[in-house]
């Protein structure tokens, strides 16, 4: 991926338009049929926790959509001397999963429920049980089952259900649609690969005493490449309400953040990983043969054309990270010594490259909210060090980025341990990237094989969403692995980092007491 200095052909609507609604980041890019970005624009964000529930609010979604775009079409009009009156083709992504009931008009009947909600443990149980697969938490049909049995007042009256992305989507084409990578953390998808499993269905509806079925209320269902609406004029002035943007692009189906961050790392072939690391975090492996078993760590999903996928989620990553980042920050104001957050990162992440675990004697627990990957219902961030252990910085930082990906490296063991998913290579990307080498290195080291990062580490799913769109516009029959191998990364570079023995095994001891003093996290959340 390069940063285009002038469009292509100097037609906007040449050009493909991915925005994505990450947990602290809506980000728009847009980009040429070489995959080089021509423009960007983004708005920052944040969940609130009301009643009790992790939620968004629809009018921050809209609000957020508008201010992304307009930076991005600023910034074209800035750059080309020509406003953005069109773009050829648009995707719209989102965090997975959560929960949207939509009425007949396509009103919200509750709050957004996003994936950070963990109540729905019961449901989770019951649903993973009565299919004989990991049905997660977050997952919408969880939500859905949860307000059924929970006798919510509103579940008589569903008409659609879908995701964050689904909603924009529908809001931006009037289709309710998914691609089948989103799709496939809703409900799960059939042995066909592009539809919800019927036997599934029919065992739900057998489940539950409502008055209109499963498959009429869930979303159309779409493989990479396929057209899944156009932009219409209430679409055009809901994302640019200042009329330049005219009606009439081709979308592309709406995914999810795995799916975008598979795409956008070039992680779509069978024995492909990849890691997604911010809010929360997931590695994905994708399959050479699907896996139809419980293993209640590992999600079962799919990549955008389909292809199996095993997941290990965890809720948590960067955030208590960067809470403590931002500890250091008031500290350097409160001395005079301001630093921009960029630099501090990279002082603060450099120092944990110093020293190692074992003789840091600090064990750092990242949960700000609960984790269904090591079982816990509730969160607290927690850092304990032991006495008699002199306290440094390096140490510190050292337990705070081990603890970011300890919770999914504990996922992997377990779907290593129960199931042959061979990598062949593996790539990382999210912000946390930004700074060179030691995330990259710590990752490497917890998972036990090679990382790469490439040029896309930082523009994440918002680039692979607008390379979604480009596929449909531009893909001319192509597989979508293809597509992406001989079109967008042919001439990519990346940076491998493969660990040491010795890293590896400093990882491991440092797991092995994570998860054997999860205990005190469980203490935590009943006393403070």
């Amino acid at each position: 991926m390069t940063t285009a200095t002038t469009p292509a052909d100097t037609d906007p609507a040449g050009t493909a338009l991915g925005v994505e609604f990450g947990s602290t980041r809506i980000k728009a890019v847009l980009i040429d049929s070489t995959g080089a970005v021509l423009a960007d624009g983004g708005f920052t964000w944040e969940n609130e926790l009301v009643d009790g529930v992790w939620t968004y609010s629809i009018d921050a979604v809209i609000a957020g959509l508008q201010a992304a775009y307009a930076d991005l079409a600023g910034q074209y009009r800035e750059r080309y001397g020509v406003p953005l009156s069109e773009v050829g083709g648009i995707g719209i992504s989102g965090m997975m999963h959560g929960y949207l009931p939509l009425d007949d008009n396509g009103e919200l009947l509750t709050a957004f429920r996003t994936w950070r909600n963990t109540f729905t443990q019961d449901s989770s149980r019951t649903l993973s049980e009565l299919f004989g697969l990991n049905i997660p938490q977050r997952w919408s049909i969880s939500h859905l089952h949860h307000a059924i049995t929970h006798g919510e007042e509103h579940v008589a009256r569903i008409a659609h259900l879908t995701t964050l992305a689904g909603y924009v989507h529908y809001r931006l084409t009037g289709r309710h649609i998914l691609g089948v990578g989103e799709a496939s953390g809703v409900f799960p998808i059939g042995p066909d690969g592009h539809s919800f499993d019927a036997d599934m269905l029919a065992a739900f509806d057998r489940l539950v005493q409502v008055p209109w079925r499963l498959a009429d209320i869930l979303p159309e269902i779409a493989l990479a490449g396929q057209d899944a609406g156009r932009l219409t004029p209430e679409g055009a002035r809901l994302l640019d309400p200042t009329g330049t943007l005219q009606p009439g692009a081709r979308l592309c189906p709406p995914e999810g953040d795995a799916g975008t961050g598979m795409v956008a790392t070039n992680s779509v072939h069978p024995r492909t990983g990849n890691v997604s690391a911010g809010t929360s975090a997931f590695a994905m492996i994708v399959l050479e043969q699907p896996l139809r078993s419980l293993v209640e760590q590992i999600d079962l999903v799919a990549t955008p054309s389909g292809a199996p996928v095993a997941m290990a989620h965890a809720n948590n990553c960067t955030s208590d990270l960067n809470a403590w980042v931002e500890v250091f920050s008031q500290f350097a104001d409160a001395i005079g010594r301001p630093i921009q957050r960029g630099p501090l990162f990279d002082i603060l992440l450099g120092a944990a490259a110093k020293g190692n675990m074992d003789e840091a004697g600090v064990l750092s627990y990242n949960f700000l909210s609960g984790d269904a990957i090591v079982s816990l219902p509730e969160g607290r961030p927690l850092t304990l060090r032991q006495p008699g252990i002199r306290f440094t910085l390096a140490g510190l930082m050292r337990s705070h980025l081990f603890a970011a990906f300890a919770s999914m490296a504990y996922g992997l063991k377990i779907l290593k341990q129960n199931a042959d998913a061979p990598i062949d290579s593996m790539f990382a990307h999210g912000g946390i990237f930004k700074t060179p080498e030691i995330p990259q290195r710590v990752l490497a080291a917890a998972f036990d094989t090679p990382v790469s990062v490439g040029q896309a580490a930082a523009e994440g799913g918002a680039w692979g969403m607008a390379l979604l769109a480009g596929f449909l516009l531009w893909g001319d029959g192509m597989q979508l692995a293809d597509y992406l191998e001989q079109r967008i990364f042919a001439d990519l570079e990346v940076i491998t980092i493969a660990p040491t023995p010795e890293e590896v095994a400093e990882y491991d001891r440092y797991l092995e007491r994570f998860v054997t003093a999860l205990p005190l996290e469980r203490t935590a959340t009943e006393v403070f």
